[in-house]
């Protein structure tokens, strides 16, 4: 009988070495050095050596995963979440939260001193505490109807699977107290099986919680859902679309920055990290160094952040965003805040900037905030525009490198880089860069 190749039948019998780690990533992996090339090692720390299973191999780089350690790093510590390890929300509880950022700021050095040919040193960290720090979560939901319990928690790592959590110690304290109660209650709706997913938000007027339901609620699912608000202190919010949003009960949230009040709905971005957004913000006005008649532009803007206090100290200020939800809610918090010398305004931050009516006045100074695509299409008008200085607040440090490119290359020096722990325990890695200009 014939017999025919098959690629299904390969067996391939994956590689077991040890190795020494040398460095930890940026996102928490460990890195070693094998046949010449980055060994990417999951679970182990700098100074570990460990006997590691190779389960990637490319021409560059291999992934490897850890099956025993040989020695401890005194930096290595006991995760306090049960769920490290499956949850794919955190990557670090594994590591001392000082050996992360040194991992963080050196990943950022290494990247802003290749991409602009200098040295470039990290001048400061700003941090808080590595626990209890988030702010907001969006939680899954799914009833598995074999078991006929509802899960309700975060993504597996690499995984669209959910892992189905109790506690979550990255949470701010009273989301977290919320978890094992609000499970229960979904539970008991009629419409437990066409759930979508919860978010909650700690603002500074308390907990809100928004939950996404994929059919109309019936009347009882309506007033269970209102008594646990009630009994928990919780603002209600239903969303039976991405675009609508009801609420049922409790107050607009707020949060304050700068002795400033910003009003926010539920579903608008803000900062997660509330005590490192403090301190971006205070460093952010320190490096501008804002005198009385400063003119000043800050882009990607969104509520206004930045904007709001940066008119506080300036003769003026323009906050430009790209959605105009956010355009209009700026506005508001400046008259909620009795600012009369800032102004929003919708506009895509890909097209010329300089061409819109409110640059006519000219500015002397620009804040920007891009998200994780970066400035790319905004940052050669910047340079038209010839402030004096620039801070560019960046969530991605690959295009805050790429596009300090033309800063540098119009006449900038880069003054000054702080890293932002804004989410320990994860890859995220989040820097502000100053650029002045004689």
């Amino acid at each position: 009988m014939a017999q025919f190749y098959s690629a299904k039948r390969r067996v391939t019998t994956r590689q077991t070495i040890t190795v020494t780690i040398d460095e930890l990533d940026v996102f928490g992996q460990g890195v070693a050095r094998h046949q010449g090339k980055a060994l990417f090692v999951s679970g182990a720390l700098p100074g570990e050596q460990a006997e590691v299973e190779i389960v990637e191999d490319k021409r560059q780089y291999a992934r490897a995963k850890t099956r025993r350690l040989l020695n401890q790093s005194p930096e290595r510590v006991t995760p306090l979440c049960p769920h490290f390890s499956v949850c794919g929300g955190c990557q670090q509880q594994h590591a001392s939260q000082a050996l992360q950022q040194r991992s963080k700021a050196r990943w950022l050095a290494h990247l802003l001193s290749r991409e602009t040919g200098r040295e470039v040193p990290i001048d400061e960290v700003l941090s808080d505490g590595a626990w209890q720090y988030r702010r907001r979560a969006r939680l899954g939901l799914n009833y598995q109807a074999k078991s006929r319990r509802l899960q309700m928690g975060f993504r597996q790592a690499a995984s669209a699977e959910l892992v189905d959590i109790t506690q979550c110690p990255i949470l701010k304290p009273e989301l977290n107290a919320l978890l094992m109660p609000l499970r229960a209650c979904l539970s008991e709706l009629r419409a437990v099986r066409r759930l979508g997913h919860v978010e909650l938000v700690q603002a500074d007027n308390g907990p809100l919680l928004v939950l996404r339901h994929l059919d109309a609620l019936h009347a009882e699912d309506r007033q269970k859902l209102e008594r646990f608000s009630h009994q928990h202190r919780v603002a209600l919010f239903l969303a039976p679309d991405s675009e609508t949003l009801e609420q049922v009960n409790g107050e607009m949230p707020f949060y304050q920055v700068d002795d400033l009040r910003l009003t926010f709905s539920p579903r608008d971005f803000i900062q997660v990290n509330e005590a490192v957004n403090q301190q971006m913000v205070a460093k952010a006005l320190a490096w501008l160094d804002i005198q009385s008649d400063d003119r000043i532009l800050d882009l990607f803007c969104g509520m206004g952040n930045f904007t709001l206090p940066l008119a506080k100290r300036a003769q003026n200020v323009v906050g430009v965003e790209g959605v105009t939800a956010l355009v209009n809610k700026g506005a508001y918090n400046a008259g909620v805040n009795y600012l009369k010398n800032v102004a929003f305004f919708h506009a895509n931050l890909e097209e010329d900037v300089t061409r819109q009516p409110w640059a006519a006045q000219g500015f002397t100074k620009v804040l920007l905030d891009p998200a994780r695509a970066g400035a790319a299409g905004v940052m050669q008008h910047i340079t038209k525009l010839a402030p004096h200085r620039v801070v560019y607040v960046s969530c991605n440090p690959t295009t805050l490198a790429r596009d300090s490119q033309t800063l540098l290359a119009a006449g900038y020096q880069l003054e000054r880089v702080a890293m932002l722990d804004m989410f320990p325990h994860t890859g995220h890695l989040e820097s502000m860069v100053l650029f002045s200009k004689a």
